[in-house]
């Protein structure tokens, strides 16, 4: 995992990094094999988290359009309590939202504590997709980029976890998911022809990502880029990260009232 860390002050070097990588794994079979145990212990940590609520953990998912952000969520959180997790997807914003400082809707949606948070999407939109439609410049990025250290700064400190994935697509990869999307019919409703038009921008996307990650990849919220052209490699790396991140925070069960030892369930 250390290999997909991007450290404080490091470039990102999103092109020198292979979206095919298998991370040491032979094949999906071991992939799978080696997700299965991960699965079954975020649930054991995450029932502990649940209970203890007193932290939480927020999984940040960003990555160009097909690079699995949906599965990854349906995959790596199939074992856990449906009632400790809050999943938020961020699109345009609205009316209300535009009327708001740009972080006002992730702190909405900020996971409480005891809780295990998604940000499908995030407020890396506002300094990379924003960016690219006109809505901010350079200049107005680069105080932007200061906010979210500082704001993902102050989530830390108050107990959250915050876990930033970018999933690394290749565009060749990416070719192939949307041709998959228009050959069945069943997965029509998935294509966007708004997809095309982010496609022709590919350049222009990835040096966006590439100065938001190097200029937000701190101590207290670094950035992992996972390749994302298998799907089994992305979902056992992001379930390793959850595994590490709840493993370190040990959350425990608390303490049973006194007592309970002498009572018995009357019949």
């Amino acid at each position: 995992m250390d290999g997909m860390r991007v450290a404080p002050g490091e470039a990102a070097k999103l092109a020198k990094r292979d979206p095919s990588d298998k991370l040491g794994y032979a094949d999906k079979v071991a992939g799978r094999a080696a997700l299965d145990p991960l699965l079954e212990e975020i649930g054991t940590l995450h029932d502990r988290l649940w209970a203890e609520s007193k932290r939480s953990v927020l999984l940040v998912l960003q990555g160009m359009d097909t690079s699995g952000k949906d599965g990854a969520i349906r995959k790596v959180l199939a074992s856990v309590n449906p009632q400790g997790t809050k999943v938020a997807n961020f699109k345009a914003p609205n009316n209300r939202e535009l009327a708001q400082d740009y972080l006002w809707r992730l702190h909405l949606e900020a996971p409480p504590r005891g809780t295990l948070g998604v940000f499908n999407r995030s407020h890396y939109e506002d300094v990379v997709a924003a960016l690219l439609v006109g809505v901010v410049d350079q200049a107005r990025c680069k105080l932007r980029y200061h906010h979210i250290r500082e704001f993902e700064r102050m989530l830390c400190d108050e107990g959250t976890s915050v876990v930033k994935v970018f999933l690394n697509i290749s565009k060749a990869e990416q070719k192939a998911r949307l041709q998959a999307r228009l050959d069945n019919p069943e997965k029509n409703w998935k294509f966007n022809q708004d997809d095309l038009k982010a496609r022709e921008l590919w350049p222009e996307y990835e040096h966006a990502y590439e100065r938001a990650i190097t200029e937000t990849s701190t101590d207290w919220a670094p950035w992992y880029i996972v390749p994302a052209d298998h799907k089994w490699v992305r979902d056992v790396a992001i379930a390793t990260l959850l595994v590490e991140t709840m493993r370190r925070l040990d959350p425990q069960f608390p303490e049973p009232e006194p007592g309970l030892d002498k009572i018995v369930i009357p019949e």
